[in-house]
């Protein structure tokens, strides 16, 4: 009896001495997870400071790429235009006159002009290049084009680039075909409406848009898109689209072109205005083109640009820079 006590009593020894190094490596387990994870915090704090200066950093250097890369380091306005967007750029007519660009083409247009002598002015070389307009933001982020400029609305797009001075009004307003049946907003109701894709219209309709609502109501619960204008308004004519959403400088083109077979519907959706579109952080750029572009027109050089395109652009009602 006495051994198996005695074992017994060494048995229960041995656990409770297991038991308390159990608690005391449990204590120092806890203990060195609190310093760990105080160590991670006072890491993360001291990293995490530096990755926000990190992300200023990137942010300073792509404001400085972009300043590196606009006209006014450089000396070449490389301006990026819808080459389907008359009057403000467009495919010359054979003998006009107009810039040609490097796939062989010419082209011209209100914004080419100004852009010409806006190069003029500053000194700097001009060129055009035709571009996607659904590839703008691509063709100006890898510096193929250091400018957007071809009647390019600022609402909306704020905070994405860097804007010149509004220089001229615009509006998006709603085209129908002569005698049709829609008359103001509410009669787009379940009817087919097109626009051109990435424009300000297909933002101002789309789901985030201030006209969400609108373009909910359209055939399809959309707006539908079509690469250029031009197409757009040949479907309409032929009844393949019941109306189109445009700005007012494209609006008044086709209907200069074609008094009777088109109709602008008297209610606008937005009020809007154009701007230079730049890289962000192509500060020198834009305020070069601001000076040049005031300088012009108290000259009377915007005025006489204006009037080569006789009634598609009306100086007078729509020019807003320095008003």
């Amino acid at each position: 009896m006495y051994n198996v006590h005695h074992f017994i009593a060494a048995k229960c020894c041995s656990a409770f001495i297991s038991l308390w190094e159990g608690e005391v490596m449990k204590k120092k387990l806890i203990t060195g997870l609190m310093v760990g994870a105080l160590a991670c915090v006072g890491a993360f704090g001291l990293f995490g400071c530096g990755g926000s200066s990190s992300d200023s950093g990137d942010s300073a250097d792509t404001s400085a790429d972009a300043a590196a890369n606009g006209a006014a380091a450089t000396g070449t306005l490389i301006v990026g235009f819808d080459a389907e967007y008359p009057p403000y750029g467009y495919l010359a007519d054979a003998g006009e006159e107009g810039y040609e660009a490097d796939d062989g083409n010419t082209y011209t247009g209100f914004d080419l002009d100004l852009a010409k002598a806006v190069c003029d002015e500053n000194g700097w070389e001009l060129k055009v290049k035709p571009i996607n307009w659904d590839s703008k933001d691509a063709e100006l982020g890898s510096g193929s084009i250091n400018c957007i400029w071809n009647g390019f609305t600022m609402e909306g797009r704020e905070g994405q680039y860097t804007f010149s001075d509004a220089y001229m009004l615009n509006s998006q307003v709603v085209v129908v075909k002569a005698g049709s049946e829609i008359k103001d907003l509410d009669d787009l109701a379940g009817k087919n409406v097109l626009t051109q894709a990435d424009s300000a219209a297909s933002d101002l309709l789309g789901e985030d848009g201030d006209q969400a609502e609108l373009g909910a109501s359209f055939a399809g619960g959309a707006v539908q898109t079509i690469a250029d204008y031009n197409n757009a308004f040949m479907q309409l004519e032929s009844g393949q689209c019941d109306a189109i959403v445009c700005d007012l400088s494209v609006a008044m083109t086709h209907l200069n072109a074609s008094p009777d077979a088109f109709v602008q519907l008297e209610e606008t959706l937005q009020d809007e205005h154009y701007v230079v579109g730049l890289a962000l952080g192509d500060d020198d750029t834009a305020a070069a083109i601001n000076e040049a572009l005031k300088t012009l027109d108290e000259a009377g050089t915007v005025k006489e640009i204006a009037a080569k395109y006789g009634d598609d652009i009306d100086y007078d009602n729509l020019w807003c820079l320095g008003k």
